[in-house]
């Protein structure tokens, strides 16, 4: 099955953020026009699909081998050690993944808005200042000559 159907459980917060179901998200990240926050969430995730399939893989697999049914003489603690350190693996997998794609959803413009101007420390610093600070120092020097009787 690929990806692209595989469920996630971040789909509706992607479906609520973008205002359209993840199969036409992913259509969408094949236009020359997606943007790049569009192409890394869809991007993330599929990773994370396949992450939570894991989680949801080993979940199973121990479920099944400690089912009340099951003979004692089957179970195996070597397996379940494996399983448990899989397991382990595939939640830091999955917990990563959502953070990922939390952090890009939280710090993104919502579509449609056009992204703020970036300001750079030194734009701040010489905006925020009075003129006489904000000039540098030979400017200041040569201004104080001029003023000197």
């Amino acid at each position: 099955m690929s990806v692209r159907h595989k469920p996630s459980t971040l789909d509706g917060r992607l479906h609520g953020f973008f205002g359209a179901p993840v199969a036409e998200l992913y259509t969408a990240t094949t236009s020359p026009d997606a943007s790049a926050a569009l192409t890394r969430a869809m991007e993330l995730r599929a990773f994370l699909a396949l992450a939570e399939e894991q989680v949801a893989r080993v979940r199973d697999r121990v479920h099944h081998a400690t089912a009340a049914d099951r003979d004692m003489d089957e179970l195996s603690a070597d397996d379940l050690r494996m399983d448990a350190q899989w397991l382990e693996a595939a939640l830091d997998a999955r917990d990563g993944y959502r953070a990922a794609l939390d952090n890009l959803l939280r710090t993104m413009p919502p579509p449609g808005q056009r992204p703020r101007p970036v300001r750079t420390a030194q734009q701040t610093l010489t905006t925020a200042l009075p003129p006489a600070i904000a000039a540098p120092a030979s400017q200041r020097a040569g201004a104080a000559r001029a003023r000197r009787p």
